[in-house]
């Protein structure tokens, strides 16, 4: 707590410290609730970035700098919208900077605390997936004349399936902890499918579909609802680079489709819920369709199977590695997560046909 408190003195807050204590349920980053103690101040979000996974820690804050700035622009001409709740505000440091860093290396940013905020896991109705459709593409749209010099890239080659499936590859043959014949069935799932995911990057490779702004981590949880459950804000900006729509949309559907936990260890409660993927689209298609080309519409259906099964070989490949990616909770937690990530791409096959007559039905 006393460390805590020292770290926020360096930053531009009102009010007075009260407390500090863990929050949220991020993989990544080491977050904190930090509370003040005077009425009508701000509480705030303290969070230590994991610069072990971002390497070029200016370049990620210059990068939400920016589009936080943008769009809090945006929201300040737009009549009743409230910027303070309707996008992330990061506070400066006192020298006026994005970020601080301690004399242990350590890099600390933070926001604004959204008050009355909810976040899900898990999606249970048509009408909160459709706020996350809405959310996200309404996040595309406002960043979609962002000024300047292109965002730096702060993870290289985040989303390309085609490294991905070279690092799983690679892993298997070192296999560092001798786990790699533990799950030659989940290895066996992922290369009977390699040839149909890259088929979206392929095309991007070709010029075939435009490169965007993309938030390129669409998990749900990182849309926060008001008690309403209407949407406020995205949040976890950390990946907002060049990318493609599809990794936007496709993670979307990953998280705000599946009728189980991420980890889920019951794979019987893991399938894809066609209501929730259609209410997602049509949210999602009402703010972007008149900006997408004819071909980065039909091929979002596959993207919605390219997500589970890349995120599925990323936590495959941490898991042969010995884990030193993703926070795990116990020792199978990896490969839990993977099966499970498999189990919903197998759900999505089986409906394919429906997820690609979604698509028509809202694209306009």
């Amino acid at each position: 707590m006393k460390n805590l408190q020292a770290i926020t003195k360096h930053f531009t807050t009102e009010g007075t410290v009260l407390t500090a204590f863990p929050y949220g349920s991020g993989h990544i980053n080491d977050t904190y609730k930090v509370e003040t103690t005077e009425p009508g101040c701000h509480n705030y979000i303290l969070q230590r970035i994991n610069h072990k996974i971002f390497k070029n820690v200016p370049g990620l804050m210059d990068n939400i700098d920016r589009v936080t700035r943008h769009i809090r622009m945006k929201l300040e001409n737009t009549p009743g919208a409230d910027p303070d709740r309707q996008g992330l505000t990061l506070i400066p440091t006192l020298d006026n900077k994005s970020f601080f860093q301690d004399p242990d290396g350590n890099y600390w940013r933070m926001y604004i605390f959204i008050e009355d905020n909810r976040s899900y896991d898990i999606v249970d109705t048509p009408e909160k997936a459709f706020e996350g459709g809405r959310m996200f593409g309404k996040f595309q749209s406002m960043i979609a004349d962002l000024p300047g010099d292109p965002l730096h890239e702060t993870i290289p080659d985040f989303h390309n399936i085609d490294i991905r499936l070279e690092t799983l590859r690679k892993t298997i043959e070192i296999d560092p902890v001798g786990r790699a014949s533990m799950v030659t069935a989940e290895v066996g799932f992922v290369w009977e499918r390699a040839e149909e995911m890259v088929t979206i990057l392929h095309l991007g490779q070709k010029g075939l579909i435009p490169q965007r702004i993309t938030h390129n981590d669409t998990k749900f949880n990182n849309v926060l609802l008001d008690k309403n459950d209407k949407g406020l804000c995205v949040i976890d900006l950390d990946t907002v680079m060049p990318g493609y729509v599809h990794y936007d949309y496709g993670d979307s559907i990953r998280t705000s489709t599946n009728t189980g936990a991420e980890d889920d260890p019951d794979l019987s409660k893991v399938e894809l819920d066609i209501r929730l993927f259609e209410a997602y689209t049509k949210g999602f298609l009402q703010e972007t369709r008149s900006t997408l080309t004819p071909t980065e519409l039909e091929h979002l259906p596959l993207a919605g199977k390219l997500f589970p099964y890349i995120i599925g070989v990323r936590f495959l490949t941490d898991y042969i590695d010995g884990d030193n990616y993703f926070k795990i909770k116990h020792e199978h937690h990896n490969l839990q997560r993977a099966r499970a990530q498999f189990k919903l791409l197998t759900s999505m096959e089986r409906q394919f046909g429906e997820m690609e007559a979604v698509v028509k039905r809202y694209r306009g």
